[in-house]
């Protein structure tokens, strides 16, 4: 029995430092925002203005680089984009250009290329945005093909669902979302105007050190490993997270028959957490360092404005039904995500990445398979795969399988797969899956052998090789498709 005990207790331990660590740092100011995001787009963008640009029927050649453009500039990791991604396939987005979205935000937006190429090497860099965007326009457009019939019908249901608006977008709704976009990303992006500090402040907690040593101790931090640990100021927003759960469901769950006083209770604590997460405090001999960072005041300047205009320039009906639609995607979403962060903690305490040599040392297609099972099962949050990413090539892990990993990892983590599958269902959840994993070992493939040397003519043949396989297996799929209907 003991025996057992100290077998499994590390493993449950790493679940729940796993989710302590996820909550105390990404939720906040990345997730938060993305619900509320989400839901200004279901609530407050007529379905028009979407279709025009993400439409089945909109232009493929305009939908598809539209949907990429779209998520290059979000800095975030695929548990932020899956909300933005619920929200525009909700309001009537193809399944295509929401399915292309979906993969190319977090594989390889901006910042992510940046900080692969200059940890990594420009060679890996450009590899990821060029394979990551031929590919993720490959998966949108594989998916709306073989779930065409599905997605004319979620066409027709939003129809539906949103009635026929023909009026376009309007003014304050636009500035409402423009203005959630920018706090998203002052408070995720790591540029050196939002992370410096310009203001410290000094609290006499003597303890403080102390009580981060306790800390360390119950959560480990190691960067080397991606362990992230969790600090003084973390045990603080896990708290007010709890707090925000419970006046959300007083003042969220009946908003339909208007705001209460838990309604702006839930806001206003909304607010004072983005703040606090935005600030950077350490302790430090004597007592606890608190910094006022470029980060704090975009972050105070997005909700002074964001306040603004949800007190006087958004109606009784447009207040309510964007924080519904907001809380309908948090119970959606969040509860999954925090199953899927203890299952991924659990799973990372018995995965060693001594096994990465073995198993992806060489451009395989068994190192490169396993490069994209490491990336589901040891999930990172966007930019901490990068420096991930460097260690596994320190242990020996081949270029080739290490862009299958960095193509994999932002995409298929166990909570982003549960989250996905309750948005669109599990049958195309399990094709997406499949088709990612398909595609990330053939980049690492291709990449591999490049790196290999073998010629560009033979890069080509073997392209041509796998999309002659690709389109054989869609005909088949398609063929099974059209008889399922008949019967």
């Amino acid at each position: 029995m003991d025996t057992m005990l100290s077998s499994v207790l590390p493993v449950f331990y790493g679940g729940l430092g796993n989710l302590a660590a996820y909550l105390a740092a990404h939720v906040l100011l990345c997730l938060l925002p993305a619900f509320f995001i989400a839901g200004a787009m279901s609530a407050l963008i007529p379905k028009e203005t979407v279709t025009r640009f993400l439409g089945r029927n909109s232009s493929k050649a305009v939908s598809y680089p539209a949907a990429a453009a779209a998520g290059s500039l979000l800095a975030v990791c695929s548990c932020t984009i899956v909300p933005l991604f619920a929200g525009i396939y909700k309001k009537g987005a193809g399944l295509g250009p929401a399915i292309t979205f979906l993969f190319f935000a977090p594989a390889a937006n901006i910042l992510a290329l940046v900080y692969t190429g200059g940890i990594i090497g420009p060679d890996l860099a450009a590899a990821r945005f060029l394979l990551s965007l031929t590919f993720g326009i490959g998966i949108g457009l594989i998916m709306a093909l073989i779930f065409r019939s599905d997605d004319a019908a979620h066409d027709r249901a939003t129809d539906t669902a949103f009635g026929a608006q023909g009026a376009g977008m309007g003014r304050m709704a636009l500035v409402f979302l423009f203005v959630w976009v920018a706090l998203l990303l002052a408070g995720t992006l790591k540029l050196d105007v939002l992370t410096g500090t310009y203001l410290d402040v000094r609290l006499p907690l003597a303890d403080a050190q102390g009580w981060q040593a306790v800390l360390d101790r119950l959560v480990p931090y190691d960067a080397a490993r991606g362990e992230e640990g969790v600090s003084l100021q973390g045990v603080v927003l896990i708290g007010l997270l709890g707090a925000i759960g419970f006046a959300a469901w007083r003042g969220l769950e009946n908003i339909a028959d208007g705001a209460n006083a838990w309604t702006w209770i839930s806001l206003a604590l909304i607010a004072a957490t983005l703040l606090v997460a935005a600030l950077a405090v350490q302790p430090v001999e004597g007592g606890l360092r608190v910094g006022l960072t470029g980060k704090f005041f975009g972050v105070a300047a997005a909700l002074a404005v964001l306040s603004y205009i949800v007190r006087h320039r958004l109606n009784e009906d447009e207040l309510r039904d964007w924080l519904w639609e907001s809380w309908r995607f948090v119970k959606q979403i969040f509860p999954l995500l925090v199953v899927g962060v203890f299952i991924v903690g659990m799973i990372r305490v018995l995965i060693r990445p001594e096994w990465i040599q073995m198993l992806a040392g060489t451009n395989s297609l068994t190192g490169n398979l396993a490069g994209v099972v490491f990336g589901v099962f040891m999930y990172f949050p966007t930019l901490v795969e990068v420096p991930i990413a460097k260690m596994f090539l320190e242990l020996g892990m081949h270029r080739g399988p290490l862009l299958a990993y960095l193509m994999s990892d932002p995409e298929l983590s166990l909570q982003s797969i549960l989250i996905i599958s309750a948005i669109i269902g599990r049958r195309k959840t399990f094709t997406y899956v499949g088709l990612v994993a398909l595609f990330s070992a053939a980049a690492g493939l291709i990449y591999g052998a490049w790196i290999d040397g073998v010629s560009l003519l033979m890069l080509a043949l073997y392209l041509a090789g796998f999309i002659a396989l690709l389109a054989v297996l869609l005909s088949v799929a398609s063929r099974n498709a059209s008889s399922l209907k008949g019967i």
